[in-house]
């Protein structure tokens, strides 16, 4: 009876260190920071640009980053197992002018996403927690009206927006700093869009022009910031 009572106070402390030494998530936790996406244009560069605008060679090349922000609410079903909401948004022009050209009025891009998808997080004791994400959703993407001078002619463009499907594949880590606060020092996403760029510079710049272009862009998308758990 002795080494019963023996054998079960061991498996018991045993499975209490265990639970401890795992972390217990909080239910909700949110997150919110600065993300840069690198756009693919697929086969639009300068050239095409200058063509379809009718300037010389080398007047327009185009945006290789986008600065923004993203924020984040997720709910942890599990230590494992969670669901994000994500949204955010990304804002420039996609078209810069290279060189000493004094272009200005260059269109105002802006995109704003809302996504979301399961999350697996890998949680130890450990101040480190990995995780991988899949978010699905759509992206608003517009383009301002515009009157470019300071080229050899003027161009003239009219606001145009588009509604696209967008999803992010990814993973990043978060790193522990207090009981409630931790910093997302890097999170990485395929963030691939749906976005017709016919349709899209078509419609701003007149039928007939920016043709044969992709219909879907491979973009790169990298946050960080803080996250916060309730």
């Amino acid at each position: 009876m002795t080494r019963f009572a023996v054998a079960t106070i061991s498996l018991t402390v045993l499975m209490v260190s265990f639970a401890v030494a795992q972390e217990i998530p909080s239910k909700v936790q949110v997150f919110a920071g600065y993300s840069l996406v690198h756009a693919d244009y697929g086969n639009l560069n300068g050239t095409i640009v200058d063509q379809d605008l009718r300037q010389p060679g080398g007047t327009f090349g185009l945006t290789g980053n986008y600065n923004g922000w993203s924020a984040e609410g997720q709910y942890n079903a599990t230590r494992w197992i969670g669901i994000a909401g994500d949204v955010g948004g990304r804002y420039g022009t996609p078209f810069t002018t290279p060189g000493d050209n004094s272009a200005r009025g260059l269109p105002a891009f802006t995109a704003y996403s809302f996504l979301a998808g399961p999350v697996i997080s890998y949680r130890t004791k450990s101040k480190i927690t990995p995780y991988a994400h899949a978010l699905f959703g759509v992206e608003r993407a517009s383009l301002a009206a515009s009157t470019i001078t300071g080229t050899e002619t003027a161009v003239n463009s009219s606001a145009t927006s588009y509604d696209d499907f967008t999803m992010a594949l990814g993973a990043g880590l978060d790193y522990k700093l207090t009981q409630r606060f931790s910093v997302r020092p890097a999170q990485l996403d395929w963030y691939h869009t749906s976005l017709d760029l016919n349709k899209f510079f078509g419609s701003a710049y007149g039928v007939g022009l920016f043709q044969g272009l992709t219909t879907h862009e491979s973009n790169l998308r990298f946050s960080a910031g803080v996250v916060a758990r309730f």
